[in-house]
């Protein structure tokens, strides 16, 4: 099991204060950041939990995991180490095999950055408690596809606190922890849009966790369909990569989520901030 703050370069118990240099914190539903002009990439690193341990999948594969020990730890450590996010995932919830809900609430509660929190958010219950916990914002998922109406209805209640994930193969999506097909992307967008969709988190499932690089083609394609911000996800392994990333911000990419890549040691959280012009 790897030590997480170990991975970051934070100290081991990283304090409960504001970071140096980030200045007052914004409210939650904040924007990452805007399209015109804005040259500097937001970097959400990723805690995905499942039965009760941060790990990473491959592909979204249950079964894939690999353990990272302790999920409060870990988001701690991208606190200290300079995170102004963190993407705090239930995959138990994802998956419908259960739901980590009390230990994120607890994540969420213990973290001075704002938190994307994502997982089995699907009905009224289960959103309000996931925006109970003090999160900026939720993405939703499996429920724009299963359930449009209620997410409308989300949407128009609690506006830029609602993301939607968009978990991509190919062009077709996926959904129940990217177990099922579920759409057809660029519908799927025109629909969200006519919504009043703040925020799209995209993720191609076939990179996700791979450490083969993002999908930029997708990105691009994304972006040119939509007017609204887009957080990339997936395929992330190098600073090239983070820098590859950076050059699509003009675009409408405004932040990335890292994930395998900082816990394998690719590179310090340190130098992906540095890189993204954090």
């Amino acid at each position: 099991m790897t030590d997480p703050t170990a991975l970051s370069g934070a100290a081991p118990h990283p304090p409960m204060g504001a970071l140096p240099g980030t200045g007052p914190a914004t409210e939650p539903g904040t924007p990452l950041g805007g399209r015109p002009g804005e040259r500097r990439l937001v970097l959400l690193p990723a805690v995905d939990v499942a039965d009760g341990q941060a790990v990473r999948l491959v592909q979204g594969e249950a079964g894939s995991e690999t353990s990272y020990g302790d999920p409060l730890a870990a988001a701690l450590a991208w606190q200290e180490a300079g995170a102004e996010w963190v993407h705090l995932v239930d995959l138990d919830a994802a998956f419908g095999r259960g739901s980590n809900r009390e230990q994120l609430a607890e994540v969420v509660g213990r973290l001075d950055v704002q938190v994307e929190l994502s997982g089995g958010i699907r009905d009224d219950a289960t959103l309000d408690a996931a925006l109970a916990t003090g999160c900026a914002r939720v993405n939703l998922g499996t429920a724009a596809l299963e359930s449009p109406d209620w997410v409308r209805s989300a949407i128009a209640r609690h506006g830029e606190r609602i993301a939607v994930g968009l978990d991509v193969r190919g062009t077709t999506l996926a959904a129940r922890g990217w177990t099922q097909e579920g759409g057809e992307l660029f519908e799927v967008l025109e629909r969200l849009d006519r919504d009043g969709c703040a925020r799209y988190v995209v993720t191609d499932v076939r990179k996700d966790g791979t450490l083969q690089g993002p999908n930029l083609d997708l990105l691009r394609d994304v972006c040119a369909a939509t007017d609204r911000p887009v957080v990339a996800s997936g395929g992330v392994s190098s600073l090239e990569d983070l820098e590859a990333l950076r050059s699509l911000v003009p675009v409408g990419v405004e932040g990335a989520i890292v994930g395998k890549a900082l816990y394998a040691r690719a590179f310090t959280l340190q130098e992906a901030l540095a890189v993204a012009g954090g």
